[in-house]
C-alpha cells in the first residue's frame, strides 16, 4: 500500500505582544484571539518565516512564499496599516535557486536583508535600494556552506551569527552553529567549538535573537524531536565568546495550538518587532492531493501538458 505523502502548511501570523512577554507560554494563549493572520496564499502554497519592519504607518512583513507546484520558495512582502488591516502583497525577491527565512537588520536607517539561500552555497546581504522593494545582493558574509536559518545579533560591541548546516541524517534540525565578526560585512570567523550545540529538541535558529534582562542574549530555536518545526524553545547564553560558549534552555516551549485551532502541528518562528511578534505555525495534510501536484508537475517538465499562462 502506497503511502501518503505529507505535507506541512504554514500560516503568518502577528501577537499584539513585544518577544519578552512571550517568555510565558500562558501569554500566547491569552493573545491566541487577537492574532492577526496574513491571507491564505491558495492552494498548496504557503507562507512562512516571517520578519517585519515598521516605516511610516506600515508594518512590513517580509515571508518565504512556498509553491508545491514547483517546490520553489521566494520572498514575498506584505504590508499592513497601523491597525494591521492588510494592504497588499507582492514578490521582492526571486532567485534561481530556493529562498526563504528573511531575516531583516536595521542599521544606520536602512534596511537589509539576510535570506536563506542554501543551495546557493552562501550566506548572502541583501540592501534594499529603494525600501520596500529593490533589493541587490550586497556582499556575501559566508562562502562555500549550506547555512540554514541564519541570524544575527550586536553584542559586546562584536557581532554574531547563528546557523545551522544543511547535510545527510537531518543535519540542520539537530546542530548550532556560531560565527562572529567586529563589522556586519565582515570578515566573519565561525566559532572553534562548532557545533556549539547538538540537540534535535531545540538547537536549529527560528528567528530574532535579543539580550534579556539579565543582559545575556537568547536565541528562539526549534524543537524537531518530533517533527520539523514541531514547536519553539529559547536558549540562553550565559557565556559567549570567541574561544567558549555556554548555553541553557528556558523552561517554555510554544506550540501551534497555542495560537490557532487549525494549525496544531508546529510553530517555528518567532521574530520581534518592537510591541509584536510574528509567528507561523503549522498543519500537516495528509491527503492524496500532494500526489496529484507532484504529477502535474512532473507532466509540466515533460511538456505534455502547457504551461500555465
Amino acid at each position: 500500500m502506497r503511502l501518503k505523502p505529507k505535507s506541512d502548511f504554514w500560516q503568518v501570523g502577528i501577537v499584539p505582544a513585544p518577544a519578552e512577554a512571550l517568555l510565558d507560554a500562558e501569554t500566547l494563549a491569552d493573545c491566541a484571539s487577537r492574532i492577526t493572520w496574513l491571507p491564505d496564499p491558495g492552494p498548496w502554497r504557503f507562507l512562512a518565516d516571517p520578519f517585519a519592519v515598521r516605516r511610516g504607518d506600515a508594518l512590513h512583513v517580509f515571508v518565504e512564499a512556498y509553491d508545491y507546484h514547483t517546490k520553489h520558495g521566494f520572498i514575498e512582502r506584505h504590508e499592513l496599516g497601523p491597525d494591521l488591516a492588510w494592504r497588499g502583497n507582492a514578490a521582492v525577491l526571486v532567485q534561481p535557486f530556493h529562498l526563504s527565512y528573511p531575516f531583516l537588520i536595521e542599521q544606520d536607517g536602512e534596511v537589509l536583508m539576510m535570506p536563506e539561500s542554501h543551495k546557493a552555497g552562501e550566506v548572502a546581504l541583501y540592501r534594499a535600494r529603494a525600501f520596500p522593494d529593490g533589493w541587490v545582493r550586497e556582499t556575501v558574509l559566508l562562502r562555500d556552506i549550506p547555512a540554514a536559518e541564519a541570524c544575527l545579533i550586536e553584542y559586546e560591541s562584536r557581532w554574531w551569527m547563528f546557523y545551522t548546516l544543511v547535510g545527510p541524517g537531518a543535519r540542520d534540525q539537530r546542530e548550532l552553529h556560531i560565527a562572529y565578526s567586529d563589522k556586519l560585512t565582515g570578515p566573519w570567523k565561525t566559532h572553534p567549538k562548532n557545533p556549539v550545540l547538538v540537540d534535535r529538541s531545540g538547537a536549529r535558529p527560528g528567528g530574532t535573537p535579543f539580550v534579556d534582562a539579565l543582559g545575556k542574549v537568547v536565541l528562539p530555536v526549534q524543537d524537531c524531536s518530533v517533527s520539523y518545526g514541531g514547536g519553539l524553545r529559547f536558549l540562553r547564553f550565559d557565556l559567549l565568546s570567541e574561544t567558549h560558549v555556554t548555553v541553557e534552555h528556558l523552561p517554555v516551549r510554544l506550540t501551534g495550538d497555542l495560537a490557532a485551532a487549525s494549525h496544531l502541528d508546529g510553530l517555528h518562528t518567532f521574530s520581534a518587532c518592537g510591541d509584536l511578534t510574528l509567528i507561523d505555525v503549522k498543519r500537516i495534510d495528509r491527503s492524496f492531493g500532494r500526489h496529484i501536484v507532484n504529477l502535474k508537475r512532473k507532466l509540466l517538465r515533460k511538456g505534455v501538458l502547457p504551461t500555465p499562462g
